[in-house]
């Protein structure tokens, strides 16, 4: 795909790997849509991003964690080149102990949003037979997480719809691609707690790099970092027994 003058909506694009995603696509000479509950920050990020590159972007401030917020995204921006599903977080502790609407707010934006942004951009895509859509899973999506329940759940949900989503559209000229993030340096663990970051600690850069890698091949998943690769593969292949009290060890460790 080529993405000069390409439209590219990012959504959690104010900061993390959403903003680094902007960075790399305005570099590129995409026009950008840039969707995240803070539009200050991603105005500044706008005239940054237009005065480096004369990148023609649009901001739009949307708390996309409510119901109902694609369709409302949907009335601003009828029409996308490629779609890159960033925004998300995660919810550390024992699943009695943290808030149920919370809970739901992260269900909604780590999946339900997600979907519901896909399906309605696709078919554009589709007439055009050219398109991209990237949906940021994680390494946690490989195995259950311990004190981390529903994240990994959300997670694991959205490489399992993104293959499917990839082998469904082989041929079409759009394109799918999972990306599985490991710890990163991003405002996540705001969110999340400190706790919640195991192993170590890989830039927006790097993910962004192992994006454009994966999307110059036909696959439907990359994993950043090789450490986090092994982790995964450990993930898929070893008894889930094992795996769970590895991953509760390590949860603990890091309490």
């Amino acid at each position: 795909m080529d993405y000069y003058g390409k439209t590219i909506l990012i959504t959690g694009a104010s900061s993390g790997i959403g903003k680094a995603y902007a960075e790399k696509f305005a570099s590129l000479g995409s026009k950008l849509v840039l969707v995240a509950r803070n539009q200050q920050v991603m105005e500044t990020l706008a005239a940054d991003l237009k005065q480096k590159h004369g990148t023609e972007t649009r901001v739009i401030g949307l708390d996309l964690s409510a119901p109902g917020a694609a369709a409302a995204l949907l009335e601003q921006v009828p029409a996308v080149d490629g779609l890159v599903n960033n925004a998300g977080f995660g919810t550390h502790g024992l699943l009695q102990d943290l808030d149920p609407e919370k809970i739901n707010q992260e269900i909604q934006l780590n999946c339900g949003t997600l979907v519901d942004l896909t399906q309605k951009y696709l078919p554009g895509m589709l007439a055009n037979k050219n398109g991209l859509v990237i949906n940021i899973a994680s390494t946690a999506a490989f195995q259950p997480i311990p004190k981390m329940a529903v994240y990994g759940a959300t997670k694991a949900f959205v490489l399992s719809f993104t293959q499917a989503l990839w082998a469904e559209l082989q041929g079409t000229g759009v394109r799918a691609l999972a990306v599985c993030p490991g710890a990163t340096s991003t405002n996540f663990f705001n969110e999340a707690g400190e706790s919640a970051a195991v192993g170590t600690m890989r830039s927006v850069d790097d993910v962004v790099n192992t994006t454009f890698k994966g999307l110059s091949k036909n696959v439907h998943t990359v994993v950043d970092g090789t450490l986090n690769g092994a982790t995964a593969f450990f993930g898929r292949v070893a008894p889930r027994k094992l795996v769970m009290n590895v991953v509760s060890r390590m949860m603990s460790n890091n309490n």
